[in-house]
């Protein structure tokens, strides 16, 4: 595995693994809606489904979770805009971890297809002109 291919899987598993962190600690203790936690707590579940896909390199996880993604970009901006510290500060660091997320997944499918491209020209043979 390429040195850039490799980082990018490193962030991505990274961030997802931060995010995962970030939502459980801020429904059940940093911040939740009520005290004690919150069934919120339960919007985790659906960022574990991609982490065996990220940590098998399979190209299909990476996009769709590049997709999938903007829908806790799009919670974290509601909520920063809307709730009180310290909750609206958690909802910016989600935000900020979504978009790294999405940064590296799609860097992670540019890079893997820029190489696949590259090896397939290099073992198709060239043709002579006669």
């Amino acid at each position: 595995m390429n040195t850039d291919v490799r980082w990018t899987r490193i962030v991505a598993v990274s961030a997802l693994l931060a995010l995962i962190a970030l939502v459980l600690a801020w429904e059940l203790w940093l911040a939740p809606l009520r005290p004690g936690g919150s069934w919120l707590a339960l919007k985790v579940l659906p960022l574990l489904l991609p982490l065996p896909g990220l940590l098998r390199l399979r190209m299909y996880t990476y996009r769709w979770v590049s997709l999938f993604i903007w829908l806790y970009v799009t919670e974290g901006i509601v909520r920063a805009s809307g709730d009180r510290p310290p909750s609206n500060q958690l909802a910016m660091l989600q935000v900020l971890l979504c978009v790294v997320l999405f940064t590296a997944c799609t860097l992670h499918v540019r890079l893997r297809q820029k190489h696949a491209k590259r090896s397939a020209a290099a073992s198709t043979p060239i043709e002579r002109e006669s």
